[in-house]
């Protein structure tokens, strides 16, 4: 049985839905009155008119699509975008245009995708050392495998 999201649609668009059975996410399109032209570097906040109310349990996660990074250079910034399951405001998408052209994003474009995932509580206990491994501290490239 699936897990139950609650959604209102603010938007002319139809609800997020999966585009196939194997899918993980589903797409979300900009919800704007007029085209929005995104300068190469530049940000823009996207909404999507969409709003979810989620279980506890549940995080959606705001990830870019694939064929708008690798076709247009456009893609999210502060991936995966989280949004809490007690956030009841907007969906919105930061995106950032990576490509060295201005790109347009019209109202109804695929401009993202979201991602819905069990999120496990963890209960800190402060100690005064850690259990030592092999890698200990290193990191960013410290154990030099490609």
């Amino acid at each position: 049985m699936p897990t139950i999201v609650k959604i209102v649609n603010k938007s002319q668009h139809p609800i997020p839905a999966y585009a196939t059975a194997g899918s993980s996410g589903v797409d979300i399109r900009a919800n704007i009155e007029k085209s929005i032209q995104i300068q190469p570097l530049e940000r823009v906040l996207v909404p999507t008119g969409l709003f979810f109310e989620m279980p506890e349990h549940i995080e959606a996660q705001v990830r870019p699509r694939s064929g708008l990074a690798i076709k247009q250079g456009l893609t999210c910034l502060n991936t995966p975008g989280t949004i809490d399951a007690d956030y009841r405001g907007e969906v919105k998408v930061i995106l950032i245009n990576l490509s060295n052209e201005i790109q347009t994003i019209q109202n109804g474009d695929r401009i993202a995708q979201v991602v819905f995932q069990l999120i496990e509580k963890v209960e800190f206990v402060e100690v005064d050392t850690l259990n030592e491994t092999e890698r200990g501290a290193g990191g960013f490239g410290h154990t030099g495998k490609n």
